[in-house]
């Protein structure tokens, strides 16, 4: 599963049993904390879920801001509720290139409001899944 949690929302994607394609799940709308982790546990149960990618927003420098801060605490009451391993995917430019590819896709502003984080958390998790991937392979080649 990937999430893309913002200020006010939190966009979650998963992926197919063999780890390859990440897709678009929903966004949830942020309440507090025990609310949000409510549905995400209803999501981690219903989705046979085995790993979290979280979407880490890091400065254009590479460094942590308080936004990133943020996400880490996130991160850290999320493994309190589910013993599911953890992974920080860099998110920098993903919620641009969900927007480049709502724009190619001519969805219109009111569509793309309620789907860009979602989309976004697909990128975060399709960069995490093509990493493993890679890895995987670059062990199977030795």
């Amino acid at each position: 599963m990937g999430l893309d949690p913002g200020t006010k929302t939190i966009g979650v994607a998963i992926s197919d049993p063999l780890r390859q394609v990440a897709s678009p799940l929903e966004t949830i709308r942020r309440k507090k904390f025990s609310q949000d982790a409510l549905r995400l546990d209803e999501i981690i149960a219903n989705r046979s879920i085995c790993g979290v990618v979280i979407g880490l927003p890091l400065n254009m420098d590479g460094s942590e801001g308080p936004r990133a801060q943020s996400v880490r605490a996130f991160a850290r009451n999320l493994a309190q509720r589910a013993p599911l391993p953890i992974l920080f995917q860099d998110e920098r430019l993903s919620s641009v290139a969900a927007e480049r590819a709502l724009l190619e896709a001519d969805t219109s502003r009111a569509k793309r409001s309620q789907v860009i984080d979602n989309i976004a958390a697909s990128y975060i998790l399709q960069g995490a899944l093509d990493r493993i991937n890679f890895i995987g392979k670059q062990s199977d080649d030795e």
